[in-house]
């Protein structure tokens, strides 16, 4: 969605365990270097342990890809299973064949093993068993795993063992039950979660990998990244993703410190304050504090100072309108206005202040009935002059048979103001409700919705905390079926191409036009692609043909983006 956006070639902050992107701290690097040793010496167990998200699997892949030629590695991701079962899973993952009749005994599973080990450590190989979620094994298979290390030649085990889970695997391996095991290994190694300058780099590395070439997030962006995630790298990676989304929508290529926190706030389900408001608070507190003291300190009431300091204060002139109540008090100001209107000058006129503008998430509180489905579909309907029905058929067939197409999309304010059609919005309150308005006006600073009656003119920011791109918007196709025109093609889509083509670029088209999407007609597509800051490629995409469509559109369809919102 986002990659072209900011020029990336791939996600860089996907979930799953891509060992192209592992940065090595000082941590991870330490965490590997523990694996590798458990493959290439003999020993017992290895046993690495951390927290969720800290990137344990990341590191075992990363292990997997530098595995010795003459190492088999047998991978268990999936611990949770009975003795037999493990046993087979062991010879399933090095290749060795089981007869049916042996699947089910321990005794037979464990003969077979033993005489592949042997064969192996004849042939120079290694053999080790790399067992994930570690933490997830029940005790009597964890006694079965302690008895595979007794597969042995009078020089070195014959199976290397590496235990890899979560901090409860350490409680599991500390019970009294299971000290043999505990015995047994030979390395232990947690891993912790990075630290602030190497979460920074962290995010840094993966953007890299991803083809990045200049920071997308801010220095204040980085730290609030720390602070969220408290240096997790998978919760990293989806706040980065979402925020990188959040950016993307807001069409801003610098991801900053506001949208991190509203990226973890659609990550967590909470809001997020600025890492200084408890400090401001405190030192407005403070401040307060030393206002109030110094004022009480000057008044000293507990002294008779300030009755004789009233009784020494002069009386009002008697000049002064005696209609003024006991509650009002002249004021600098008012004094000056009386006085130059005495002397006969006129007074300066009164300032009406303009009515507040009600924030989105009141309007949203308010208007609830409004922002279903039903009701955002019939406003978007009407703005089309057409009309909905609501409890019938879905929105989009309803659409389709008054010659409308639906497009349900992610995007950003520049997409839509690139597609220049009224559209809904998906927008998620504090509370973690959705709700669907229309945006029926659109430019640079406001978004226009239509609540109760009466338009509200929302700034453009205000509107994305609450939006993180999800729309569904009408428009009129000018071909008999949605569908991409490639070159080589020929028809009345094709035809229609063409025209719009020319019609947007002023030319009357009176003259046949061909109906084969040839080379020139290419040119005509990628020049369009190139005006409308589309992916330049001369196909005619359905992206490509809702932008044409709407350049060339006649008065009666629907505008989104115009020069000024206010003025109408």
């Amino acid at each position: 969605m986002y990659l072209s956006f900011f020029g990336l070639n791939e996600k860089p902050f996907a979930i799953t365990p891509d060992p192209r992107y592992l940065y090595l701290s000082e941590r991870h690097a330490e965490a590997l270097a523990h694996l590798l040793y458990g493959i290439n010496e003999a020993g017992g167990f290895v046993q690495l342990t951390g927290e969720v998200g800290t990137g344990k699997t990341t590191i075992v892949r990363s292990l997997l890809a530098q595995t010795p030629k003459n190492a088999e590695i047998a991978l268990i991701l999936n611990p949770r299973m009975t003795a037999p079962e493990f046993l087979l899973t062991i010879c399933e993952e090095i290749g060795i064949g089981v007869p049916d009749s042996s699947m089910e005994s321990l005794k037979d599973l464990v003969d077979i093993l033993s005489h592949y080990l042997l064969r192996a450590h004849a042939g120079g190989r290694r053999v080790v068993l790399v067992v994930d979620e570690a933490q997830n094994l029940a005790p009597s298979v964890l006694e079965q795993v302690r008895l595979l290390t007794n597969l042995e030649t009078n020089t070195q085990k014959l199976l290397q063992i590496i235990l890899i889970g979560q901090p409860e695997l350490r409680e599991l391996l500390g019970r009294n039950e299971l000290r043999q095991l505990a015995q047994r290994i030979t390395g232990r190694y947690h891993l912790h979660p990075l630290s602030r300058d190497e979460t920074a780099a962290y995010v840094r590395h993966r953007l890299r990998v991803a083809g990045a070439t200049s920071d997308i997030f801010s220095g204040p962006a980085l730290s609030e990244i720390y602070r969220l995630s408290v240096g997790v790298p998978r919760v990293i990676n989806v706040i980065c993703d979402r925020a990188l989304l959040g950016s993307y929508s807001m069409d801003r290529h610098r991801v900053t410190g506001t949208l991190v926190r509203h990226a973890a706030s659609e990550v967590f389900g909470k809001r997020f304050a600025p890492n200084w408001l408890p400090w401001a608070a405190i030192a407005g507190t403070a401040v307060v504090l030393t206002f109030a003291t110094v004022a009480l300190w000057n008044l000293r009431p507990w002294t008779s100072t300030s009755h004789d300091a009233l009784a020494a204060t002069p009386q009002h002139s008697p000049t002064a309108p005696s209609t003024r109540g006991p509650d009002s008090e002249l004021t600098p100001t008012s004094t000056a206005v009386r006085t130059s209107t005495s002397a006969g000058a006129t007074p300066p006129p009164a300032k009406t202040s303009a009515t507040p503008v009600q924030p989105l998430s009141d309007l949203l509180t308010k208007h609830v009935s409004e922002t279903d489905t039903d009701g955002a579909f019939t406003k978007l309907f009407g703005l089309w002059g057409i009309k909905y029905v609501p409890g019938g058929t879905d929105p989009c067939t309803q659409a389709s048979q008054q010659g409308l197409d639906c497009l349900t999309q992610r995007g950003s304010f520049a997409q839509l103001r690139l597609y220049n059609r009224p559209a809904i919005l998906l927008l998620n309150d504090e509370g973690g409700s959705s709700h669907q308005v229309v945006l029926t006006r659109l430019d640079d600073e406001h978004g226009r919705l239509d609540l109760g009656g009466t338009r509200h003119d929302i700034g453009i920011g205000e509107l994305a905390h609450y939006w993180f791109g999800d729309f569904v918007m009408l428009w009129r196709p000018g071909t008999s079926q949605v569908k991409s025109l490639l070159p080589g093609m020929h028809g009345p889509d094709v035809r229609w191409l063409r025209q719009s083509l020319q019609h947007a670029q002023g030319q009357r088209g009176d003259e046949p036009v061909s109906d084969v999407f040839d080379a020139e007609l290419t040119n005509l597509v990628r020049d369009f692609q190139r005006q409308h800051r589309l992916t330049v490629d001369g196909i005619a995409g359905v992206q490509t043909q809702i932008a044409l469509a709407s350049a060339v559109s006649g008065p009666d369809a629907p505008l989104l983006y115009v020069a000024d919102t206010h003025g109408g």
